[in-house]
């Protein structure tokens, strides 16, 4: 009987999917049960993905809720957490990557789980501590103490997400999938099916938990975290047992021991290592889109309020968007299987960047109050539906840089994509903090479609540089119309029929 570690290595896949239709007779039933392995292991990664997105996605929104209710009637605060939580990703998230390259997985992602879980149970105790302590809120030093504490443990949250989703999503998933392209496609589509999931239905559970109170909220967030911890501690470890290829050292001996705060010296490496990588374009591309206000976040929600758009409106429109984000989640993987990732990339950019020039038409329209209500519902539309050529464009720039990316390099490259997504979105809350008059909002989306435009840009060149070409114009036209040998042989061109074509071969002849 073969060591069950090799069975797995060399299981064939048969589908995307979870489900394995094979014939167990006595000449198939070992591949039957190798792909059932396979798939099991598969579902212990999704579970512990998400475990770990559902804590981050629900703490993230749950927060902002808990600080407004210790802090009410300012903004101050949940503007310096949210500041300081987004600036640690920026700076430290480059520092990250080269220990992700060289430490060992399984202890890697396990840190990444500990200090998030820590971070949060600690931060819920003393949110829970401040709202029971009435004194507490009534001094100062207490109040702001507390918020530069809660602050810091922002920040360990943070980076303790960023250190497992570069570890799981961008190293993890390729080496489970095995060269496996198809399947690789189908798993990065099922994890960003969980995070979209997880994005929706956490903050809504929290949300529906805070309007009756907010010290049940906090413990229910508390106690997701520590009953949780143990089930994702210890589904990565069997999945970590399950891939051979997960437990192959990506450095030295040496490299294996260096501690973290080794790797906190070489930034300008990384950043040198990331820009001239042949899939820089695809990846800043990515990040550049971070760099928006057309999504269903604080500063479009505050928009439409402020004309009148009622929450419960509100609160359709994002699930509608919610569903449009998931439906790319299906659509992606189809597409790149029939045109690949490089060329559906490009369709779901360009595809973006209608649809939010759309919206920022709506946005410029001169009209008075009563008017920009009306617009908001056909400019909220067509952000809706740019969302799917948002996500299907991440799934397509994720597999490039995955199949093409270096097992050695993973975490270096992922990493400062992480930060530069965080720089993108800083910015993104500093246009709107410029620019706070709700009538100016129009600004701040113009800025957003820029950024969009800017990496179609970035990614077009990337495309050109690739395969030589954006669009197959002579297959276009080439039933209708040639290019005149003559025109080009004289250094010029110029289109031709394809009767004046035909009539030239045979002048020729």
């Amino acid at each position: 009987m073969r060591d069950h570690a090799e069975i797995l290595l060399e299981a064939p896949v048969r589908d995307h999917g979870d489900a394995y239709f094979e014939t167990l007779d006595e000449d198939t039933g070992d591949v039957g049960r190798e792909s059932n392995a396979h798939a099991r292991t598969r579902r212990l990664l999704y579970i512990s993905h998400f475990l770990s997105t559902w804590n981050s996605r629900t703490f993230e929104f749950a927060a902002f809720l808990f600080l407004a209710t210790i802090y009410p009637q300012t903004l101050l605060p949940a503007s310096v957490y949210a500041l300081a939580r987004a600036s640690a990703a920026a700076l430290f998230s480059p520092c990250l990557g080269s220990y992700i390259d060289h430490a060992e997985r399984l202890t890697l992602v396990r840190c990444s789980i500990i200090g998030q879980r820590v971070a949060v149970a600690v931060s819920c105790t003393l949110l829970l501590a401040i709202l029971e302590l009435d004194g507490a809120k009534s001094s100062h030093l207490i109040s702001y103490s507390a918020l530069v504490l809660l602050s810091l443990l922002a920040c360990v949250e943070k980076l303790s997400a960023v250190l497992n989703t570069i570890a799981v999503e961008r190293d993890w998933v390729v080496v489970v999938a095995q060269d496996d392209q198809d399947l690789l496609r189908t798993m990065n589509s099922q994890m960003r099916r969980i995070d979209l999931f997880c994005k929706l239905i956490g903050p809504l559970l929290i949300s529906f938990i805070d309007s009756a109170s907010s010290r049940p909220a906090i413990v229910v967030t508390c106690g997701m975290t520590v009953t949780s911890v143990l089930a994702e501690y210890f589904a990565i470890a069997r999945v970590y047992e399950a891939v051979p290829g997960l437990r192959e050292r990506k450095g030295t001996a040496r490299d294996q021991r260096t501690s973290l705060f080794h790797h906190f010296g070489s930034p300008i490496a990384s950043t040198l290592v990331y820009l001239r990588h042949p899939v820089f374009l695809p990846s800043f591309s990515l990040a550049l889109l971070y760099l928006t206000v057309l999504s269903f976040n604080g500063q479009m929600i505050t928009y439409l309020l402020a004309f009148g758009i009622p929450s419960r409106i509100i609160g359709v429109l994002r699930g509608i968007s919610a569903i449009f984000e998931l439906s790319a989640t299906w659509i992606t993987p189809r597409i790149m299987q029939r045109t690949g990732p490089v060329r559906s990339g490009i369709w779901f950019i360009n595809y973006q960047i209608t649809c939010v020039g759309v919206a920022c038409l709506f946005f410029w329209l001169p009209s008075t109050s009563a008017e920009m209500k009306l617009y908001a519902l056909p400019a909220t539309t067509a952000v809706i539906a740019s969302r799917i050529g948002l996500w299907g464009f991440d799934l397509s720039a994720q597999t490039i840089v995955q199949e093409e990316v270096e097992a050695e390099l993973r975490g270096t490259f992922s990493s400062q994509e992480a930060s530069f997504q965080n720089i993108f979105e800083m910015l993104s809350f500093a246009s709107t903090i410029v620019f706070a008059r709700p009538e100016n909002f129009k600004i701040p989306a113009s800025v957003s479609a820029g950024a969009v435009a800017f990496a179609a840009v970035l990614y077009a060149v990337f495309v050109r540089a690739r395969r030589g070409h954006l669009v197959h114009l002579s297959r276009c036209m080439e039933r209708h119309w040639k290019f005149d040998r003559a025109a080009r042989a004289r250094g010029g061109w110029r289109l031709v029929s394809q009767q004046e074509y035909v009539a030239q071969d045979t002048e020729v002849t």
